[in-house]
C-alpha cells in the first residue's frame, strides 16, 4: 500500500500545501494508516487522501492557533502594533518567555489563549474551580509579563517603539 500510494498522496499534499510540509503530512498519513489498518478499504488511495486532507486541515488550524496565541501574548504584555521586524522579534521573545514558565502556567495560558476555552471550560480540564483557575491564570499572565520584560529582545523592541513614537511626535510638531 505504501509503495503504491505514497507518491500520489505526496503529490496531493504538495498541490494543496507545498513541498515544505509534504513529507511530514505524508509520514503522518501513513502512521494513521498503520494504526487503523483494519479500517482501510480495498482501494486505499481515496481513504489516504482523506486522511491527508484532515491532517492538512488540522495543521492549518494549529497555525491559526499559534498566531492567535502570539497576538494574545502580545496583548497581555501591553505591546502595541509595530513594524514587521519588531513583531517577529517580540513574538520570538514572548514564545521564549512562555517556554521559561512552569508547565502549569503554560498549560493555563495555552488553554485560555490558544485553545480559546472559557475559564469554566479550562477549569474542568485542569480539575479546579473556575475562580481558582482565574486566579492561577492571572498569576500566570503576570509571570509571563515579567519573563517577557526581562528578555533583551523585548527591551530592544520597547526602546525602538519609544524612539519611533518620539520621531512621530517630532515630525508632527514640525508639520504645524
Amino acid at each position: 500500500m505504501y509503495d503504491g500510494c505514497r507518491q500520489r498522496v505526496w503529490a496531493y499534499v504538495v498541490s494543496r500545501a507545498g513541498r515544505q510540509v509534504a513529507d511530514e503530512v505524508v509520514s503522518e498519513t501513513f502512521t494513521v494508516a498503520w494504526r487503523r489498518l483494519d479500517d482501510i478499504p480495498e482501494q486505499p488511495l481515496p481513504w489516504l487522501l482523506g486522511v491527508a486532507r484532515n491532517i492538512l486541515r488540522d495543521s492549518i488550524r494549529a497555525e491559526a492557533r499559534r498566531a492567535m496565541l502570539a497576538a494574545e501574548l502580545g496583548a497581555w504584555t501591553g505591546q502595541a502594533e509595530a513594524d514587521i521586524a519588531e513583531d517577529v522579534s517580540e513574538r520570538s521573545a514572548l514564545l521564549k518567555a512562555l517556554a521559561t514558565l512552569p508547565e502549569d502556567d503554560r498549560e493555563l495560558l495555552i488553554l485560555s489563549a490558544w485553545q480559546g476555552l472559557t475559564p469554566a471550560e479550562a477549569a474542568r480540564v485542569v480539575g479546579c474551580s473556575p475562580i481558582t483557575l482565574r486566579v492561577r491564570l492571572h498569576r500566570a499572565r503576570v509571570r509571563l509579563k515579567q519573563a517577557a520584560s526581562a528578555s533583551p529582545l523585548m527591551q530592544e523592541a520597547a526602546t525602538a517603539r519609544r524612539v519611533s513614537a518620539r520621531a512621530r511626535i517630532t515630525v508632527g510638531k514640525e508639520a504645524r
